[in-house]
């Protein structure tokens, strides 16, 4: 792998998510040596130049104009020019608008080099003591109405270890919802990773919200997935089957679903099973 910087390329530098000595070598000398850097925040992408040394052009790219400065950071690549894209803290392209700017580079077949570091989701997940072999990152949920049911549904039934970014205004409406979509699993709650008042609380979903965290600073939850129905359900009848998603806390409708998503039957006939009961 080259070490030096290239022309024409589109650096994915992730940046610390608490503490500033979380920054790699590879990604300081990234920052030196591109033409200019893309940054969600401006003001926040300079202080961590000011703290590095460095002194370097910044591109404002976030949500809210992603395709008009896309386009223009696309143009200076094309170009021949190299380019840094930051985020506030983290990973860019991971729940951040970055991933558009990948994709138009991908298109337009402008080199991308990614550079490893950190990121909130894997951090999470190698301190909260779940399985870590197999995972989902599902970002933040829904702010509401069919889009929310439709994905917390989905994730019900995920057998892999789930990951969710939470705002701290959402923190006892996601957990409560979470709680009821998927009953009772083991969870932590990551709280400020990195950072001074780093905590780390592992406990049942159900008492997640009662332990004590204070609803401030910024959260990954990570969460036990559902057990695996191709072995839970062998061996028993309908009724059976809704009832041993009934005991895992499922709410009735959702165990009604999920039994006709295993036998591949239309929940009106599960339904009538169960309704004999």
């Amino acid at each position: 792998m080259k070490n030096s910087i290239e022309s024409g390329t589109l650096y994915i530098v992730p940046t610390p998510i608490g503490n500033m000595e979380d920054i790699t070598l590879r990604a300081k000398k990234v920052l030196e040596g591109v033409d200019f850097v893309a940054a969600e925040d401006t003001r926040v992408g300079g202080r961590l130049l000011e703290l590095l040394g460095i002194r370097k052009t910044l591109l404002p790219y976030h949500e809210h104009n992603k395709n008009r400065s896309g386009a223009a950071i696309a143009e200076r690549l094309a170009g021949g020019q190299s380019c840094a894209l930051i985020t506030d803290a983290g990973t860019p392209a991971v729940s951040d608008p970055g991933q558009e700017l990948v994709r138009l580079c991908a298109l337009e077949g402008i080199n991308v080099v990614p550079l490893p570091g950190a990121c909130a989701a894997v951090c999470a997940l190698s301190a909260s003591g779940l399985k870590s072999a197999r995972f989902a990152f599902e970002g933040f949920l829904p702010a509401g109405g069919s889009e929310r049911r439709k994905r917390l549904e989905a994730v019900s039934r995920e057998e892999r270890t789930l990951i969710f970014y939470i705002a701290p205004h959402d923190l006892r409406r996601d957990l409560a919802d979470l709680y009821a979509a998927l009953g009772e699993r083991s969870a932590a709650v990551c709280r400020e990773l990195t950072k001074l008042n780093e905590e780390i609380v592992r406990a049942p979903l159900s008492s997640l919200a009662e332990c004590g965290i204070a609803e401030r600073g910024e959260f990954v939850l990570v969460v036990e997935g559902a057990p695996d129905r191709s072995e839970s359900w062998d061996g028993l009848d309908i009724v059976g089957h809704y009832e041993m998603y009934l005991d895992q806390g499922m709410p009735p409708m959702d165990a009604v679903k999920a039994v006709a998503a295993d036998r591949k039957l239309p929940k009106s006939e599960v339904y009538k099973h169960v309704k004999k009961k």
